[in-house]
Order: C-alpha cells, then structure tokens, then sequence
C-alpha cells in the first residue's frame, strides 16, 4: 500500500511539474496590441510629446490594450521600416506610423502585411488604396488663423516672426493661414520666415529667431517639432510668443499669447474601435481621414488665451471661430500668391487635396523659400 501510494504521488508531482513548466495564456497575451513610432521621444514641448501623450492616453482609455513604442527612429532609408517590422513581430496588428516621412515605408509595411492595420499621421494615402491604409490628420489651417489673429491684436510693428522647417504644403499652409489671420485684424502685417532644414535643431532654431528678432518682429511663431527654444528666445527679448503643437505658457509665461495645439486622444481611441469593430475598411479612416472645425472633430485646436489678450481680439477669434464651424476657409477666395498670382478666385473655397499639396506663400510673407 505505501508503494502503490507513493507511485501515485511521485505521478502526481510530475504532472504537475510538467503542467508548469507550459506557460498559460495571459491577459498581455491576448491583449490587442498596437505600436507607435516616433522621430523622436515624448519630451520636445511639441509635435512627438502630444502624440506621445497620445498614446499614453490611449493605453488608459482601452486598458485591455498592449501599446508598445519606438523613438528616435529616423525617416529616411530602411529604419522605419525596421521598426515596423519589428512592432510586428512583437504582436502588433495596428500601427501608427506618426512622422511625415513614414508614409511611404508605412505603406510598404501595409502592402506586406495585409492583416495589419496601419495608419499615417499627416500625410495623402495615394493610389493604389488598401484595405488595410490610412491617413489620419486635422485641418491645421483653422487654430492656426485664429493664433493669427490674436498675434495681429498684439504687435505693435506690424512684423509678425515664422521660424520653420521645411517647405512642404503644411508647413506653408501654416504660414499663409497665420499671415491671413493677423491681416483680417491688421491689414498691413507681414511675416518674416527662416527655414531652419529640420524638424528639430535648437542651435539652428535659435539663430533662426534672433535673425528674425534683428529686423524688428515682435511675435515669434514656428512650425518645428520641439518648440522650446523659440518660446525661450522669444521671452529673453520681451517679445510676443505663440505656440504650436503643445501649449507652451509655462515656458513663456511673460509674453507667451496663445497657441495651436494637438489633442490625440479622441482620434486615437475612435481609429482603434473600429478596427477592433470590423469598421475600419469603410471608414473614414480607410482613406486620409481630417477632423475639421465645422465637424467638431478636429484634434487641432487653439489652446486657451493667455491673459495678455485683450477682450477686442477674444471677439474676433470667437466670430471667427463660428465662421469656421460654418464651413468657412481661411483660404477662400480671392487669394493670390505673393508673386501676384490668383491661386484661388472670388467666391470660391480650395478642396482639401488643393489645400494640403499647398506649394505657394501668399503676398506679405517675405523672406526666402527654399526648393523642397
């Protein structure tokens, strides 16, 4: 009897033992997981920590998901398309691919991999069109004209400053929409523009600021990635800042106006419930989807107005404001470009595919554009 119980024991104890030494499904194991790469880390005060805070908002809105990240990934060459690979064979099925110049290596990793979802922050998904390929962006002309308008409220000198990166359409959609801004509240305004050649190089950025500062600006604005430097020189100088991409007040707290910012969350969580859903082919986001002011669902916004706005300039960007949830365009004809040219007639308002293959600055944007 002793054997025969011990025999069965000693089984026992080895079934167990085998049972295990097998890993059992954990929640991370069958969690969705979704991958992120970015240019760069979540800590540059502008375009890579609002969609970094993006994802981060994601993964606390659908906590049953997995959100793994890459930064600092180049955009040239085969990097980034590495790093999707990668994403992938960690387990992802959705990818946001958040930089400019992801697109084209974002569509490869699509075409190869046809049960991955992959979405493009900012750019025109072309032609062929996949099942499994989007587009995701916000029309940034509109927060973008009213920061211009509270900009054209407070300069004294009428020289509005742009330190920007590259002349691609939406950086020059950016600089038109803030001239134009500034010029339905101060007719004679202009904007000073330095391109800087990069997304984010504070040496550059600064001594792009301070050239603009020796002509006489007295706001400084920007289309760069990391924005802390302008708003620093900005508020060195005693002059007027206004934001782009994150809201910079505490770094400016002096001078700083107003800013247009991201706000990811909402898209974010709407693109992955409908993959999850079974939706995503025939929606929006199956295509180059743009949130818009007239359909509530932009994730560019103006962020809130500092206390140096005075009440006259907080009525106009609220009139504004209700033109746009209208339907209106800030680049609704007659527009012309600064060599004199009609790029849009009387009466008529730009598609968005005109809109965001923009290639022209308007008249009072002075200072060199180079060739893309």
């Amino acid at each position: 009897m002793f054997l025969v119980r011990t025999s069965v024991g000693l089984i026992l104890t080895a079934l167990l033992a085998a049972c295990a030494a097998v890993p059992s499904p954990t929640a991370e194991d069958d969690a969705l997981t979704i991958g992120f790469v970015f240019i760069a880390d979540g800590d540059d005060l502008g375009y890579n920590q609002a969609i970094y805070e993006g994802s981060e908002a994601l993964a606390r809105a659908l906590p049953d998901t997995r959100v793994l990240r890459r930064s600092f990934v180049p955009e040239g060459g085969h990097l980034a398309e590495e790093a999707m690979e990668e994403l992938i064979d960690d387990g992802a099925s959705i990818l946001f691919a958040t930089s400019y110049g992801y697109r084209e290596a974002a569509r490869r990793v699509a075409e190869r991999h046809r049960d991955v979802t992959v979405l493009h922050q900012g750019g025109i998904e072309g032609e062929p069109r996949l099942s499994n390929f989007g587009t995701y962006w916000g029309t940034i002309e509109d927060p973008v004209y009213l920061a211009g308008i509270v900009a054209g409220g407070a300069t004294e000198t009428g020289r509005l400053g742009f330190v920007a990166a590259f002349p691609i359409p939406a950086v020059l959609n950016n600089i038109n929409a803030f001239l134009l801004g500034a010029r339905s509240v101060r007719p004679d305004a202009t904007v000073r523009v330095r391109f800087t050649g990069s997304w984010c190089a504070p040496t550059i950025q600064k001594t792009a600021a301070l050239e603009l500062l020796d002509t006489g600006v007295d706001v400084l604005t920007q289309h760069q990635d990391c924005t802390r430097t302008i708003l620093e020189v900005a508020e060195r100088a005693g002059v007027f800042s206004v934001g782009y991409h994150q809201d910079g007040s505490e770094e400016a707290p002096e001078g700083y106006l107003v800013g247009a910012v991201w706000t990811w969350t909402d898209v974010l969580v709407d693109i992955v419930r409908t993959i999850r859903s079974g939706d995503f082919p025939a929606s929006p986001y199956n295509g180059d989807f743009r949130g818009g002011y007239a359909t509530g669902d932009n994730p560019f916004v103006l962020s809130e107005m500092s206390s140096l706005v005075p009440r006259e300039s907080r009525a106009m960007v609220r009139a504004a404001e209700q033109r746009l949830l209208d339907g209106w365009s800030p680049f609704a004809g007659p527009l012309a470009d600064r060599a004199g040219r009609e790029r849009v007639p009387p009466g008529r308002t730009p598609t968005r595919q005109e809109i965001e293959a923009m290639d022209y600055v308007v008249e009072g944007v002075l200072g060199a554009v180079p060739p893309r």
